[in-house]
């Protein structure tokens, strides 16, 4: 058992400047697992080492998928290593070889959370949730259903669920994003519009997304250069206005 502070610094750099030099990576498969299921900012930092482990060493872990769909949570969008949790999560939901329900379970999730998330993370998540589609098709049932469900009492999806085959969530619809599109931010608005359209096959490029800032939004916000708005109008006729009173008549404002 590791204090929590300790955990954290060894597992910042772990994946860069400790598995690199051992002559067996593998030795760590115990210790980042058993971090993986702690929970909090010590499974997200545990990621990294997995990731390497998983990727170059063969290591299976039949719950990863699991884990990683329940490290989803309202602080996702908060937290201190937000870029390098959904930079992990992309690639871990690049293969075209995940089941439709799997992919559908994280972006119902994604979506239902992104409704009290900040701008800076929804300019974020709205584009990575538009890559999943583009790279599972199956999962564009979501958004071509016609009609979300009255409320949220009467849609299928189970947020409660820890199971993704569980969920349901293929069988809802994604009325987040369509609320999204009547977001304050005028940006968060025009980002989530893009689904009222069909996809580019292009993804997006979201590695500029992940670390925005509220600071650096306000920033450019602050920046911006209002455009001189062209104003049509009558000039005014006579007293009240009009053109053809009795007052224009007699009374002139000249």
């Amino acid at each position: 058992q590791l204090p929590t502070g300790l955990y954290k610094k060894v597992l910042v750099i772990l994946h860069d400047s400790v598995l690199p030099y051992m002559n067996e990576p593998t030795l760590m498969m115990d210790f980042l697992t058993v971090a993986y299921g702690i929970g909090g900012a010590i499974s997200l930092l545990a990621l990294n080492g997995l990731f390497i482990l998983i990727h170059q060493h063969n290591l299976e872990y039949p719950d990863f998928y699991k884990k990683l769909y329940n490290l989803l949570d309202p602080s996702i969008y908060h937290v201190k290593y937000r870029a390098r949790f959904f930079h992990l999560t992309d690639l871990f939901l690049s293969s075209s070889h995940l089941p439709a329900y799997l992919v559908a379970a994280f972006i119902k999730r994604l979506a239902r959370l992104a409704l009290t998330a900040p701008p800076e993370a929804l300019l974020m998540i709205i584009p990575f949730i538009c890559n999943l589609f583009r790279r599972h098709p199956a999962c564009r049932v979501l958004v071509h259903r016609p009609a979300g469900p009255a409320d949220m009492s009467e849609d299928p999806y189970v947020m409660e669920e820890e199971e993704p085959s569980k969920s349901r969530a293929l069988e809802s619809s994604l009325w987040e994003i369509q609320s999204l599109q009547n977001h304050y931010h005028p940006d968060v608005a025009k980002a989530a519009a893009v689904l009222n359209h069909s996809l580019s096959e292009m993804e997006d490029d979201i590695s500029g997304l992940l670390e925005l800032s509220a600071y650096e939004l306000f920033d450019k916000e602050v920046k911006k250069k209002a455009a001189d708005v062209p104003l049509e109008f009558e000039q005014v006729r006579g007293l009240f206005g009009k053109k053809n009173d009795i007052f224009a008549e007699h009374f002139s404002l000249d």
